[in-house]
């Protein structure tokens, strides 16, 4: 039987039956009592949409997060460059553990307070400058992100190389700057240095209820590989969404695929 998920292969030389994609990835997954669920949102949990308020997020997807929820004992986190205030109007009126801005925001239980992770706002004389970008055409729009800022072109792909050259500018212009560029899918965004998906993931980890669990990480962007490579310091896998990547025990070909394996899980 074939399953979502294809195991990747380490290098040419692996035996077949090592590498054999009808491999089920649900039977590498401890018990859910012993692990703690991270999943990235946009692009591996939820499908594109042509823009970020557009996103929707199926009823069955509810249904399996509050579950996973509840028989990891409150293991599950959602890890986004989204704010936690954005992540909570998109599943609401659920609420999750979660790290919002690449890290800049963490919470640990759905009745807690957000968590600074020391992480400051993008100065604002930079903010209004990285802005002005998006009046260079027509569909790119901006998504202030408060740590960090996006402009999304998947409504003027024709943009992306206008955009880059414009945000290398500014940076050019401002080379003391503390920030870094995030390229992503038909996005271009701009964040505070110093703080990752995978800082935030690493203290996450140092908290209960992820304390001392064998985690798995679900992403699809290249600003997930930050976690993808922390993964084995847990005993952890991950696993890529849409494209190969570095330090992966898997890939899923889209969002559903990503939505029917963590339906299985809670089957097994």
């Amino acid at each position: 039987m074939k399953h979502d998920v294809a195991e990747m292969p380490v290098d040419d030389d692996i035996a077949p039956d090592e590498a054999a994609p009808d491999k089920a990835p649900a039977s590498l997954i401890p018990p859910l009592g012993e692990t703690a669920v991270l999943l990235d949102i946009d692009g591996t949990l939820l499908d594109f949409a042509p823009t970020p308020r557009e996103v929707w997020v199926p009823p069955e997807l509810a249904q399996t997060l509050r579950l996973l929820h509840e028989r990891t004992g409150g293991a599950l986190a959602l890890v986004s460059g989204r704010s936690l205030n954005d992540i909570d109007l998109i599943f609401a009126p659920d609420l999750f553990p979660a790290i919002g801005g690449h890290g800049a925001e963490m919470r640990l239980h759905p009745d807690s307070e957000a968590v600074a992770a020391h992480a400051p706002p993008l100065d604002k004389e930079l903010k209004r400058r990285l802005a002005a970008i998006a009046k260079l055409s027509p569909g790119i729009l901006l998504e202030d992100k408060g740590y960090s800022l996006a402009l999304h072109y998947r409504l003027a792909p024709h943009a992306e190389k206008a955009i880059y050259e414009a945000v290398s500018l500014i940076r050019a212009d401002l080379p003391n700057a503390p920030i870094e560029v995030l390229p992503g899918k038909s996005v271009c965004e701009i964040k505070q240095a110093g703080f990752t998906k995978a800082s935030g993931v690493l203290e996450l980890m140092t908290h209960e209820p992820f304390k001392g669990r064998r985690p798995f990480f679900i992403g699809d962007d290249v600003t997930d590989d930050s976690v993808f490579a922390i993964m084995p310091d847990y005993d952890g896998l991950s696993f890529s969404v849409g494209r190969r990547a570095a330090d992966v025990a898997g890939q899923f070909g889209a969002p559903s695929d990503v939505r029917a394996f963590l339906a299985q899980l809670l089957d097994r």
